[in-house]
């Protein structure tokens, strides 16, 4: 008699992007503390292959991939879009040195947003991103963050190109508060 099957819990997108990352060859992952993110940040500071950085302030992030690029490394930059508003100033970096970016940014004050304080930025991100050089592509469901990744690495590492994956908050959920 065969034993019953058990089910494989679900892959959530998350875990699959962050396999994506370490099968592209990722070695840095740095953030600022982010629940939208928080179950990239714990595997990328228990998985050995890569250096999990906590940063102080989003822009350090950017130097840090510019340190990655030139030191022949691929870095990652986890924020939350309020984290973009910090960066604004090194975002120059990119535009003159030219080196390839990749950040993950979760989106706040969009779909169902509570927090009145998110809004300004939430919805200036891609404007100022865009303004500093920076190609936004968006995923809003879970479905896409995997094929809107892989096509977002394809532009930064082949193409040397600057890319910000925004990952919608309807893709995330609003908080509650």
């Amino acid at each position: 008699m065969n034993a019953p099957k058990t089910a494989e819990p679900p892959v959530c997108w998350q875990d699959s992007l962050f396999e994506l990352l370490v099968e592209n060859g990722v070695t840095q992952i740095s953030h600022v503390p982010d629940a939208g993110h928080s179950i990239l940040i714990e595997r990328a500071a228990n998985e050995p292959r890569v250096h999990s950085v906590g940063l102080a302030s989003e822009q350090e992030g950017v130097a840090l991939a510019a340190g990655a690029d030139l030191g022949g490394e691929k870095a990652v930059l986890l924020m939350q879009s309020s984290g973009v508003g910090n960066c604004i100033n090194m975002l120059s970096l990119m535009k003159g040195s030219r080196f390839p970016f990749l950040t993950f940014v979760t989106m706040r004050g969009e779909y169902g947003e509570g927090n009145p304080w998110q809004y300004p930025m939430g919805q200036a991100v891609q404007p100022v991103l865009e303004a500093m050089g920076v190609i936004c592509l968006r995923a809003e469901r879970p479905e896409d963050v995997i094929p809107t990744a892989g096509a977002a690495m394809t532009m930064v590492w082949k193409s040397e190109q600057r890319v910000a994956v925004l990952l919608a908050q309807k893709l995330l959920g609003a908080k509650k508060f």
